[in-house]
């Protein structure tokens, strides 16, 4: 489990058959074999770990599955990632419980300066939309993050500085899509009501 607080911005520093390398300020004495890590919102196992400068560099296995649900497939080597260790008990949990389950991939339509901070429009695909809800939470490409307003399958987020110097949000552009993990309660209610109808 997570909580949509990134922790670092990692760099693929390479890939091939489904391997990814990232490289991380974590230090690699704190990552064990068969950690999880979120990567850009996707809950992936190290493999291998090596110490790297003052960080690590560690290697995780991407299936077939995953490539095909979320943005990891057009990842190439140089690629910045928001990067999570898992939550521990007794964490400060600061944004909202997160899975690194990924059910798909939205597409940013418009970014607007708002004062200091940054207005986000996305899209969702068709089977996402019914989640999205004014003053859920959302977690994109790993970032807790509060939806502001919807409509139809479009939603807006306000990013505030910190977001934007301490993630990958400050590169973002339109068009650009993002890994979407909707909100764990929502998901539930939704299930529930399908069997009250």
């Amino acid at each position: 489990m997570f909580t949509g607080i990134i922790t670092d911005v990692g760099e693929l520093i390479g890939r091939e058959d489904g391997r990814f390398a990232i490289r991380s300020r974590y230090p690699a004495d704190g990552i064990a074999h068969g950690a999880s890590i979120a990567c850009d919102g996707c809950c992936l196992s190290v493999v291998t770990v090596r110490a790297d400068g003052a960080g690590s560099a560690f290697t995780v296995d991407v299936s077939n599955e995953t490539l095909s649900k979320t943005t990891l497939a057009t990842w190439q080597v140089g690629k910045r990632i928001n990067l999570e260790r898992a939550l521990k008990a007794g964490d400060e949990l600061g944004g909202h419980i997160v899975s690194g389950h990924v059910d798909g991939v939205g597409r940013i339509v418009d970014l607007k300066p708002d004062g200091e901070s940054l207005r986000v429009l996305l899209e969702l695909p068709h089977h996402l939309a019914p989640y999205a809800a004014p003053k859920g939470s959302i977690a994109l490409d790993g970032t807790s993050l509060t939806v502001n307003e919807v409509a139809g399958h479009r939603f807006g987020v306000n990013l505030i500085p910190v977001t934007l110097t301490e993630t990958t949000w400050g590169r973002k552009k339109p068009g650009d899509e993002v890994n979407v993990e909707i909100d764990l309660f929502a998901r539930y209610v939704a299930r529930i009501m399908e069997f009250r109808t």
